[in-house]
């Protein structure tokens, strides 16, 4: 049930071809009251290859946790998805595998878990700066990364992390 003078509308239609779309709407209530004096515009992009943009983690630099930020499109969902993080010598200190960050979707992804800065034993990292990557697939066939402003900060897809405590 919604609050009073609420309502919810369910659209999902099938556009088959890629490009930038815009939602208008407009409602009027029984007695053909406007609910506004303009119409509600969105515009969207549909893509309808699978690609992911760089995974970035929020905030950046972080104390006590940091989440990962991903853009998916397509029709399908990774069915591999694994976050290497390690230190600047190499060493990998801990891996999240898909099972750990929550519901994946196509659309903007903010993931429900949180990194703490721990490693794969539980114990707490030092302060400094922290290599990852992204390894995803869809039935053993990597995904295309899709360009965006994020890859700026990204060097041959290893993004940077400072955890400060």
């Amino acid at each position: 049930m919604l609050p009073n003078n609420s309502f919810r509308i369910d659209y999902n239609p099938f556009l088959k071809e890629d490009g930038i779309y815009e939602l208008t709407v407009q409602a009027k209530d029984e007695t053909g009251n406007l609910s506004g004096a303009n119409d509600y515009k969105v515009q969207f992009e549909v893509i309808n290859r699978s690609t992911i943009t760089e995974v970035v983690n929020y905030p950046n630099p972080f104390s006590t946790s940091t989440r990962f930020v991903f853009v998916l499109t397509g029709a399908e969902v990774p069915t591999e998805f694994k976050i290497q993080i390690m230190t600047v010598s190499g060493k990998i200190v801990r891996e999240i595998m898909k099972e750990e960050l929550g519901p994946i979707r196509i659309g903007r992804n903010i993931t429900e878990y949180a990194w703490n800065g721990k490693d794969e034993f539980g114990d707490q990292l030092a302060n400094g700066v922290y290599l990852y990557r992204v390894n995803t697939g869809i039935n053993g066939s990597d995904i295309e990364k899709r360009t965006t402003a994020a890859d700026s900060y990204f060097k041959k897809g290893w993004g940077k992390m400072y955890l400060m405590r």
